[in-house]
């Protein structure tokens, strides 16, 4: 029995250190298992630091990119502004020397504007002495117009009435209006009877006067006309102009260099042809004395003041 026994014992004791073997390797591949474990959790904790930081180097790698972009902006900006300032420096320098040009032209024709100035002046008072001389003609011959216009009324109107015959002065002229019922008859151009009276007091002054020119203007109302020897009142008023030219000449001597006949129709009416009235008053013969044109600018000529 005791031989049988001791392997068993050893068969047991044998068993007893292999098992404690095989715990032993059992609780080293768990430590090692746990302290895999710890360093894969630190792995992955470093892992998502990485990636952490990762994420912020693109952030800040973006944020450098944008401010690069917005220096190169500025960078530009400055540059262009740069080239605009050059610019507005060589238009300065352009017109500081246009300036300096003209100021040197300036200097130069000083004393050709000072001697124009001068000229000018000197202009300027014989124009003013030129103005009074016409003035001075003027006055002159509203004068002779007014005497010549007293001395015809106080001819005239001995034995005429004054509404058929009016005077007055106008600028440069004296003009006498004749109504239509002193001269002719109804619708015709042939001198009456009664026109030699008037006409030969007329015929006295302008004889009188022989540095006047006389024109006959001869006026219609708007009545029209058309007759065989009268085409329309243009025609009528013309032939009575100049049948009034004619008498003065051929009756009463008047120079006929110096007259001058005139048709003005139904026109230039002094008053509306609504009415007989006014009719009346716009049928008229109107002679004007005016003084001839070389002499009028005779009185304008500082040489014959």
């Amino acid at each position: 029995m005791k031989m049988s026994l001791k392997p068993l014992f050893v068969f047991f004791v044998g068993l007893s250190l292999a098992s404690c073997v095989a715990k032993k390797k059992l609780t080293a591949l768990q430590s090692q298992y746990d302290k895999a474990q710890v360093d894969l959790v630190k792995c992955g904790d470093n892992v998502q630091d990485y990636k952490d930081k990762l994420e912020r180097m693109s952030k800040l790698q973006q944020e450098s990119e944008a401010q690069k972009n917005a220096t190169l902006s500025t960078v530009q900006q400055r540059d262009q502004k740069i080239n605009d300032l050059n610019d507005q420096v060589l238009d300065l320098r352009k017109l500081r020397d246009k300036q300096m040009e003209q100021v040197g032209n300036l200097t130069v024709l000083s004393k050709t504007a000072n001697d124009n100035i001068d000229k000018t002046l000197s202009q300027l008072a014989n124009k003013d002495k030129y103005i009074n001389l016409l003035q001075a003609a003027r006055t002159k011959a509203d004068s002779i117009n007014l005497a010549l216009a007293v001395n015809l009324k106080s001819t005239l109107n001995n034995g005429l009435d004054d509404q058929d015959v009016e005077v007055k002065v106008d600028k440069t002229v004296v003009m006498i209006n004749i109504s239509d019922k002193m001269l002719f008859s109804t619708g015709s151009s042939k001198i009456s009877s009664n026109a030699n009276n008037i006409l030969g007091k007329i015929a006295q002054i302008i004889k009188s006067r022989p540095e006047l020119e006389v024109m006959v203007e001869g006026y219609t109302d708007n009545v029209a006309i058309n007759t065989d020897c009268i085409t329309d009142n243009w025609d009528l008023s013309t032939k009575r102009a100049t049948s009034v030219i004619r008498i003065l000449q051929q009756n009463f001597g008047i120079d006929p260099n110096k007259l001058i006949a005139a048709g003005r129709g139904e026109f230039n009416a002094l008053t509306s042809n609504d009415s007989a009235e006014g009719r009346a008053t716009n049928r008229r013969t109107r002679i004007i004395l005016m003084p001839k044109i070389d002499q009028f600018y005779d009185l304008l000529n500082p040489d014959k003041k």
